[in-house]
C-alpha cells in the first residue's frame, strides 16, 4: 500500500494474524509437552516396578529364627470375613547352654533356683510334702521339650487357668507345683525360695518370644488309643516296663535318704490335684519319656493302658476337696 500524501514513502505491508498460526502453535506445544511426558512416565513405571520387584522379593526371604529374634517366623494374615483365626503356630526355641549361666549375684541366684529345681529335697525341704523333686516331673533340669519344659512356661504368664478359675502370674503358677505335685506349701512369692526359681526360669526363656506358644510346652497330647485305657494291662505294661525303677509297689527307689526315682502313688507321691493326675498327662508324659532314656517305645494303647493303671491307685487328696 502507497501513502498517497507522501509520494516519496516506500509501500508498506499491512501484517494480518491468520488462524493456522493457532493450529501450528498448538501442535507445537504437544509435541514439546509429548517430548517430555513419555520419558517421565518411562521412569515413573520403571521406578514403580523396581520398588514392587524390591518388596515381593523381601517378602519371599526367610525371617531370622524366632530364637535369635523372639518373633514367629510365621507371617500374621488376618483372616477374611466370616472365616475363622487360624489356630496358632507353635515356635521352636532351644534354651541357653548350662555351662552359660552368668557370673555374680544374678548367676547365684540362677543356680540356686536350679539346685532347687533338681533337689527339693534339700533345697526346699520345708515346702514339699512328699518324695518328689521338681525334676520328677520336669526332665533334664526343666530343659526337656514335652516334659513341661520351664522355658515354654514361664513367657505364656500371666495367664487365666480354669484350674482355680482367675488370672494366674507366674509366681501363682509355682505354688500350684508345690501345692498339688509337691503336696506340700508354697513359698512366700517374696521368699529367696521363689525368686530363685522364677530366675532360673527367666535364664531358661532367654530370647524365647513372650505370649507365643513354643513347641514342646507341656505334655504331649495323644490321639485316643484303639480301646479305652486298661488298668489291668496296664499292669503288665508296668511290670514289664516300669517296676525295675519304680518298685513293684510304686514307691519308688530312694538311695541314703534320697529319691532316686519317685514314687507314682501313695502317701509319698503326687496328690490328686497334679496335673499328672490326669491319664492324658500321664499317658502324654509317658509315650515321649518313659522308659527314661528310651522315649517314644511304648505303644499308644500301653501308654494309655499303664498311665490308667498308674492312677488307678490311692494317693493323698486333693487339698481343694478335703472335707468335701
Amino acid at each position: 500500500m502507497v501513502d498517497k500524501s507522501n509520494p516519496g514513502a516506500h509501500p508498506t505491508r499491512t501484517r494480518r494474524f491468520h488462524p493456522g498460526w493457532i493450529v501450528l502453535v498448538v501442535v507445537a506445544t504437544l509435541v514439546v509437552a509429548g517430548l517430555i511426558w513419555l520419558p517421565a512416565s518411562m521412569v515413573s513405571k520403571t521406578d514403580q516396578a523396581a520398588e514392587t520387584h524390591l518388596r515381593n522379593e523381601d517378602a519371599a526371604k526367610p525371617s531370622p529364627s524366632a530364637a535369635a529374634t523372639g518373633e514367629s517366623s510365621q507371617a500374621i494374615e488376618l483372616p477374611a470375613e466370616g472365616q475363622a483365626a487360624p489356630a496358632p503356630v507353635a515356635v521352636k526355641f532351644t534354651p541357653p547352654d548350662p555351662d552359660s549361666i552368668p557370673a555374680g549375684e544374678m548367676g547365684d541366684m540362677i543356680r540356686l533356683g536350679q539346685n532347687i529345681f533338681n533337689d527339693t529335697q534339700s533345697y526346699a525341704r520345708g515346702y514339699v510334702g512328699n518324695k518328689l523333686n521338681c525334676v520328677n516331673c520336669h526332665l533334664d533340669s526343666g530343659r526337656k521339650a514335652d516334659s513341661a519344659p520351664l522355658w515354654a512356661s514361664y513367657g505364656m504368664y500371666p495367664a487365666y487357668r480354669d484350674k482355680n478359675k482367675k488370672v494366674n502370674s507366674y509366681v501363682d503358677r509355682l505354688s500350684g507345683c508345690f501345692q498339688f505335685s509337691m503336696n506340700g506349701k508354697a513359698p512366700a512369692p517374696d521368699s529367696k525360695e521363689m525368686l530363685a526359681l522364677v530366675s532360673y526360669s527367666a535364664w531358661l526363656a532367654t530370647g524365647a518370644p513372650v505370649g507365643l506358644e513354643l513347641e514342646g510346652r507341656g505334655y504331649l497330647a495323644l490321639d485316643k488309643p484303639a480301646q479305652s485305657p486298661d488298668k489291668l494291662r496296664g499292669q503288665k505294661v508296668y511290670e514289664a516296663n516300669c517296676a525295675i525303677c519304680h518298685g513293684a509297689d510304686g514307691n519308688g527307689t530312694q538311695v541314703g535318704g534320697r529319691t532316686v526315682f519317685p514314687p507314682l502313688w501313695g502317701p509319698q507321691s503326687f496328690n490328686g490335684g497334679a496335673g499328672m493326675s490326669k491319664i492324658h498327662n500321664a499317658a502324654g508324659f509317658i509315650k515321649e519319656n518313659m522308659p527314661l532314656g528310651q522315649g517314644g517305645s511304648l505303644s499308644l494303647q500301653d501308654a494309655w493302658d499303664v498311665a490308667e493303671f498308674m492312677n488307678s491307685h490311692e494317693r493323698p487328696a486333693d487339698p481343694r476337696k478335703k472335707g468335701k
